[in-house]
């Protein structure tokens, strides 16, 4: 399980071969899903749960002042994969899988 820290006004762009497999969890704050066409999408507050699979979401932003906190859940610990295609690992918050 890793942690996604995202600082008041930050975005975090979303490549759809990382996060096939990743289901999300906003545990601090607000994201808003920044839709595929760049416009603004729904707005998640605390405790809602997401899959980006499919959805053409292009990237998380925190809308507010605060920092959000996103919890990312992937079938296999340590490195999200999409039909065998292994990419990047993410980073390591320190906490147990």
């Amino acid at each position: 399980m890793w942690t996604l820290a995202l600082s008041g006004g930050a975005r975090v762009a979303v490549v759809a071969e990382e996060w096939c497999d990743a289901f999300c969890v906003v545990t601090r704050g607000r994201v808003q899903l920044e839709l595929h066409d760049g416009k603004p999408g729904p707005v998640l507050g605390r405790d809602a749960g997401f899959w980006l699979r499919g959805t053409g979401v292009r990237a998380l932003r925190n809308p507010g002042r605060r920092t959000a906190r996103v919890r990312i859940v992937t079938p296999k610990s340590g490195t999200v994969t999409c039909q065998s295609t292994p990419v990047r690992q993410l980073p390591n918050d320190g906490g147990t899988t």
